[in-house]
C-alpha cells in the first residue's frame, strides 16, 4: 500500500480552496504552486525578487517536512503573469537549482491574486535510505 501524507503550511488559501501545500505519495513529493506570501502574516511584497525568495523558503519548508530538499527536486514549473519579470528571478533560482538541474518550464499566465508576481511548483523524490 502506498503511503500518502499531506503537508499544510497554515496558508488561509489551503483551507478556503481545499488543497495541501504538498502531498507525499510513496517516494514522490508534489509541492503545490507556491507564491510569495508570508503565511504567518498573510502579507506579500510588491517586488518579484522578494516574492521569489519567499516562494523558495515556503517550498523549502514543505520539502523539509516531507523529508527531502532542493537537491531532490526533479521537476519545477515557474508561473508568472509577466515573463519580463523572469530574468530578475534567475540568480535565486540558479542558487537553489543550479547544481540539481531539474526539468523546468516557465509559463506566462494569470495568477489567482493580482499581487502575485510568481508561483513555483515542484516535484521531488524522497532520498533512498
Amino acid at each position: 500500500m502506498t503511503m500518502r501524507r499531506v503537508i499544510l503550511s497554515g496558508s488561509e488559501f489551503e483551507e478556503r480552496i481545499g488543497y495541501a501545500r504538498a502531498v507525499v505519495d510513496g517516494d514522490h513529493v508534489h509541492v503545490s504552486g507556491t507564491t510569495g506570501f508570508d503565511y504567518a502574516t498573510m502579507t506579500i511584497s510588491d517586488d518579484v525578487v522578494e516574492q521569489t525568495g519567499r516562494c523558495l523558503r515556503n517550498i523549502e519548508s514543505a520539502l523539509t517536512e516531507a523529508g527531502c530538499g532542493f537537491e531532490d527536486v526533479v521537476r519545477v514549473r515557474y508561473l508568472l503573469p509577466d515573463r519580463a519579470d523572469f530574468p530578475a528571478c534567475w540568480p535565486q533560482l540558479r542558487d537553489r537549482f543550479g547544481d540539481v538541474r531539474p526539468a523546468a518550464t516557465m509559463l506566462e499566465c494569470g495568477l489567482a491574486d493580482p499581487r502575485m508576481k510568481i508561483e513555483i511548483e515542484v516535484y521531488a523524490r524522497l532520498p533512498r535510505s
